[in-house]
């Protein structure tokens, strides 16, 4: 599973934490990565209010920001996008030979299906946590869905 915003730093680490450890807690093996449509923050670490806002629930963001890939579309199953641009972009460049079932990541938010995960960068600490937890409730939705569709296999 890929997690996918546009640069890499704020959103899309916090998903994948929350995606690996939801996942894990359900007992479901899985890759788990962040991507970015845009390259302008290639190699850095998380943004610092992302990095603050994960060590406050127990997590830990340190991974490095790198950019989508044609090559990402083959290697996960799932690619879950922050918001409708990220999704749009990542249609776009998707191969012909990709496999990867794109969708938003909060398809599976149980208080806003199917919105977006806006985009806290240019906000303050609030706008961070209030992305938190909209992927928390995100990853463990899903998670508790991956559980289920594996059990039942």
């Amino acid at each position: 599973m890929l997690a996918l915003c546009l640069g890499n730093i704020c959103r899309s680490p916090l998903a994948e934490a929350l995606l690996r450890r939801e996942l894990g807690a359900a007992g479901v093996s899985a890759t788990v990565d962040s991507a970015g449509t845009g390259d302008w923050h290639v190699g850095r670490p998380a943004d610092p209010r992302s990095v603050a806002v994960a060590r406050a629930h127990g997590l830990a963001l340190t991974g490095r920001a790198r950019q989508l890939t044609a090559q990402d579309f083959v290697d996960f199953d799932v690619i879950v996008a922050m918001d409708a641009q990220n999704l749009q972009d990542a249609r776009r460049l998707a191969p012909a030979d990709a496999r990867a079932g794109l969708h938003l990541m909060r398809d599976w938010d149980t208080r806003g299906q199917g919105e977006d995960v806006p985009d806290p960068y240019h906000g303050g600490p609030d706008g961070f946590e209030n992305v938190y937890a909209m992927l928390e409730r995100s990853a463990r939705s899903f998670a508790a869905q991956e559980a289920g569709t594996r059990h039942r296999g």
